[in-house]
């Protein structure tokens, strides 16, 4: 599957959209082991994304995604607006230039955003942060399964990875973040970014693969 730059500026519709429809769940989440502000910031960042999407018409995938990113930077408070921000800038830089990404193309990207979260938020697997949402599918998508996969299949097989990986971080024990400060009564709650992360991609999966879901 060919993702253009149009494609990706409906994916960014659709991921506003999500958020805007889980921003009082998600700010639920946050409240059990956070600053009860996580979805009140993704949306804030998200509406601001979108009404900039009218002006990159025509932009690279790159350009769509690094302006989403350094929006999201400018816009999002807490940890959300860096860490969100880095990972839309990061992919955007991997895929400067190009109007077109292909399986390869996205696998790249996706890398360079995981990447760029676990550096700026100092988070590995198992930390319960968006990295055990993301990082399965980031390294899903470098494999030769992935990349031999018919796109369905392959989006199919993301998605639930992005779940599993959420879901995983209800029995976690925050390692990094305001919800570290809880020790052990972290476990037994969701974290919201890697909830919010499991939207994001959710949101991208089904818009690109149409009625398949």
């Amino acid at each position: 599957m060919q993702i253009t730059s149009k494609d990706l500026i409906k994916v960014l519709e659709a991921m506003g959209q999500t958020i805007a429809s889980h921003k009082d769940y998600l700010t639920e989440l946050d409240a059990a082991i956070g600053d009860a502000d996580h979805g009140i910031n993704m949306d804030r960042g998200f509406s601001a994304v979108v009404a900039k999407l009218v002006m990159l018409e025509g932009a690279c995938c790159g350009t769509v995604l690094k302006t989403a990113g350094m929006t999201m930077l400018s816009t999002v408070g807490g940890a959300s607006g860096p860490l969100f921000g880095t990972a839309f800038m990061n992919a955007g830089n991997a895929v400067m230039g190009k109007y077109e990404m292909g399986a390869e193309d996205a696998a790249k990207a996706v890398d360079a955003a995981v990447q760029g979260v676990m550096k700026r938020g100092s988070a590995i697997l198992g930390d319960k942060t968006m990295v055990d949402t993301l990082l399965p599918v980031s390294k899903y998508m470098g494999t030769e399964e992935y990349l031999k996969a018919e796109s369905i299949d392959a989006m199919q097989k993301v998605l639930v990875l992005a779940e599993d990986g959420m879901n995983s971080t209800m029995g976690l024990i925050a390692k990094r973040g305001r919800s570290s400060f809880l020790g052990e009564r972290s476990a037994g709650h969701l974290d919201p970014g890697a909830v919010s992360s499991y939207l994001l991609i959710g949101a991208a999966v089904r818009l690109l693969g149409g009625d398949c879901f």
